[in-house]
C-alpha cells in the first residue's frame, strides 16, 4: 500500500522531514473498514463453531502440522488447535479460553454469542450509528440480561446425600460429547469425584486432588472412579507381592544408593582388597537404608528416584516391596491420600511419617502386559483418580476433556448453587426482557438493545438448526409460549420428544456459567468495536 498523505511534512524553511518511517512497508486499515474486517473475521470463527453447539452438535477433526489428529466437540479445544492468524480471531480464541478457565463449560456458546453480537453491530454501523454508542448500548443491554437471569434463576440443592440433581446437571454437560453412550456412568463419576474432594461449608473444590488417568484399550464402560491414587508404574521386582493389605507407605524423595561426596571426586582403587572394601561399604549402606525403612514399620517404599538391580534384589530379600521413578505430582497426591509425609532423608523416617492404605494392588490390562499400581481405601479419601478407558487415543482424549467439563460444572454449582434452564430457554427469556426494555428507551441505545435481543436468539436458533428443526418457526413458537405462559424454562426440544419444557428434561445450567458467557462476549465485542485503526507489516503483499 502506498504512503498516505501526512507521512511527509515541511518545516518553515520548506525542508521535508519524515513523520512515519517505512510507511510503504506497512499495511493500514482505518475507520469503518477496520471494524468491518474485524466483524468478518469474528463471524467466520463463530460460524465454524456454530455446528458444534448442543447435544446434536457435530465434531471437528483437527490435524496439526505434525500430523497429530484430534477429534473434538469442545469449543475451547477447537479454537486452540485452529492456528488462527488474524488478530481479532486470536481474541476470539482467548475468549473461549477464559470461559474454559473460569467455568469450564459453555466455551462454544460464548463464541457463537460474540459472533452474533458483532453481526448485529455491523447492521447498526451501516445505519450510521457510532460504534461507541453501540458498544455502550450493548453494555447496558448485557446488564439488563444479567438482571433477568438473576430473576429467573432457581436455587439448587447441593447435598452430598442426594446426588441425583447434580448427576442430571453433569449429564446435560456431557450430552453434546462423544461419551454420551455411557452418559450416566461418566456423570456419576464426575459428581462423586467433586463431592469427595469438595469442602461444602467453605464452598470450595481443590482440583489438584482429582487426577485423571487414561489407558487405551477396553471399553469406555470399563472406566471407573478410584478413591485413591493410580500410578502408571509397577513394583520394582516381578517377584514382589502383587497385592498388599493395610500397607504402610514410606514416601521417599532420597535415592536408594550409597552417599557420594558433593564435590567433584575421583576414587582410585589400586588393589582387589580396596575394591572388596568398597563393595562391602556399599552393601552395608544399602542394608542400613533398607533396615531404616523396615524399622520405621513400612511395608511399601514409594521412591521418587530409581535404584539399581543390586538394591532391588536386596529389597526383595528383605521382603520390602518398592516402586521406583514415581513423579513429583503423583508423590504429592499419594502423600495427601495416605496421610503420609514426604521424607527427604532416610535418617528422618519415623513411624508417624508413614502413609496408610487399606489396599495396594497391581492392575493388569488385556494381553499387553501393561500394569498399573492402584493405592486405594486410603486414610484420607480426599484424593481421587478418575480412570478412563476407550478404544483409541482420540476417544480417550475427548473423554478426558468431557469429564473435565463435567467436573468444572459441578464445581461451579458447589461454589454458587443457583441454576437456569438450558436448551436456549434462558437466552430466549433474556432476549424478551431486553426487547421489552428497549421499548422504554427514548435514546439511541434502544437500537443497540434490540440488536442485543436478536443476538441472544442466535443460541436457540443454532440449537434448533443442529437438531434438524426449522430454526425460525421453533424460535417464534417458543417466544410466543414463554410470553403466554410466563414460563422461562421453555427451550429447544433437541431430542425431539415433543416436550419443550426443560424442567421435565432436567436440562439445567449453572447461573454463573450463563452470566459469564454474556459478560465475556459483550466485553470482547465492546473492545472490537473500539478499534478503528490497524497497522501491520506488509509481508510482501
Amino acid at each position: 500500500m502506498s504512503a498516505f498523505p501526512g507521512t511527509f511534512a515541511f518545516d518553515e524553511y520548506g525542508r521535508p522531514f519524515i513523520i512515519l518511517r517505512d510507511q510503504e512497508q506497512q499495511k493500514r486499515i482505518t475507520g469503518t473498514d477496520a471494524i468491518k474486517t474485524h466483524i468478518m473475521a469474528a463471524r467466520q470463527i463463530a460460524s465454524t463453531l456454530k455446528t458444534s453447539l448442543g447435544p446434536k452438535g457435530l465434531d471437528k477433526i483437527m490435524v496439526s502440522s505434525d500430523g497429530d489428529v484430534t477429534v473434538t466437540n469442545d469449543g475451547a479445544t477447537i479454537m486452540k488447535l485452529m492456528e488462527v492468524d488474524h488478530e481479532i480471531a486470536k481474541l476470539m480464541v482467548q475468549l473461549s479460553q477464559s470461559q474454559d478457565d473460569e467455568i469450564g463449560d459453555g466455551t462454544t456458546g460464548v463464541v457463537v454469542l460474540a459472533g452474533a453480537l458483532l453481526e448485529q453491530a455491523e447492521g447498526l454501523i451501516d445505519r450510521g450509528i457510532h460504534p461507541i454508542r453501540i458498544a455502550d448500548g450493548f453494555e447496558l443491554a448485557a446488564q439488563c440480561a444479567i438482571k433477568q437471569l438473576d430473576a429467573i434463576a432457581e436455587p439448587f440443592p447441593v447435598d452430598p446425600k442426594n446426588k441425583e440433581p447434580l448427576i442430571q446437571i453433569a449429564m446435560t454437560t456431557l450430552g453434546s460429547k462423544i461419551v454420551n453412550k455411557c452418559h450416566r456412568q461418566m456423570a456419576e463419576m464426575a459428581v462423586d469425584a467433586v463431592l469427595n474432594v469438595a469442602d461444602i461449608e467453605k464452598k470450595d473444590v481443590n482440583f489438584e486432588l482429582i487426577k485423571i488417568e487414561t489407558k487405551v484399550g477396553g471399553r469406555m464402560e470399563d472406566s471407573m472412579l478410584v478413591k485413591g491414587v493410580i500410578v502408571d508404574k509397577t513394583l520394582s521386582h516381578s517377584q514382589m507381592p502383587k497385592e498388599l493389605k493395610n500397607a504402610k507407605l514410606a514416601i521417599l524423595t532420597c535415592p536408594f544408593e550409597p552417599p557420594k561426596p558433593k564435590t567433584k571426586h575421583k576414587l582410585d582403587v589400586t588393589s582387589a582388597e580396596d575394591y572388596r572394601a568398597l563393595r562391602e561399604y556399599e552393601q552395608e549402606k544399602f542394608t542400613q537404608m533398607v533396615k531404616q525403612v523396615k524399622d520405621a514399620g513400612a511395608t511399601l517404599a514409594i521412591c521418587q528416584w530409581g535404584f539399581d538391580d543390586e538394591a532391588n534384589h536386596l529389597l526383595l530379600q528383605q521382603e520390602l516391596p518398592a516402586v521406583r521413578w514415581v513423579g513429583g505430582p503423583e508423590i504429592e497426591l499419594i502423600a495427601i491420600a495416605t496421610g503420609g509425609r514426604i521424607v527427604p532423608r532416610f535418617e528422618e523416617l519415623t513411624p508417624e511419617k508413614l502413609g496408610h492404605a487399606g489396599l495396594v494392588r497391581e492392575m493388569a490390562f488385556g494381553t499387553s502386559k501393561d500394569k498399573m499400581l492402584v493405592i486405594e481405601e486410603c486414610k484420607n479419601s480426599k484424593a481421587v483418580t478418575i480412570f478412563l478407558r476407550g478404544g483409541n487415543a482420540m476417544i480417550i482424549a475427548e473423554a478426558k476433556r468431557s469429564i473435565h467439563d463435567a467436573i468444572c460444572v459441578v464445581r461451579s454449582l458447589v461454589k454458587d448453587s443457583r441454576i437456569v434452564y438450558g436448551g436456549g430457554a434462558a437466552e430466549i427469556s433474556c432476549s424478551l426482557a431486553v426487547a421489552k426494555e428497549a421499548d422504554q428507551l427514548s435514546t439511541l441505545e434502544q437500537y443497540a438493545f434490540r440488536s442485543f435481543s436478536v443476538a441472544l436468539e442466535s443460541i436457540p436458533l443454532a440449537l434448533a438448526e443442529n437438531s434438524g428443526l426449522h430454526p425460525i418457526e421453533t424460535l417464534s413458537e417458543l417466544k410466543a409460549s414463554q410470553v403466554a405462559e410466563k414460563n422461562s424454562s421453555l427451550g429447544v426440544d433437541c431430542m425431539l420428544t415433543g416436550d419443550s419444557d426443560m424442567k421435565n428434561h432436567n436440562v439445567v445450567e449453572s447461573l454463573n456459567s450463563k452470566k459469564q458467557q454474556i459478560l465475556l462476549s459483550t466485553q470482547l465485542v465492546k473492545m472490537i468495536l473500539k478499534i478503528d485503526d490497524v497497522r501491520s507489516k506488509n509481508n510482501g503483499m
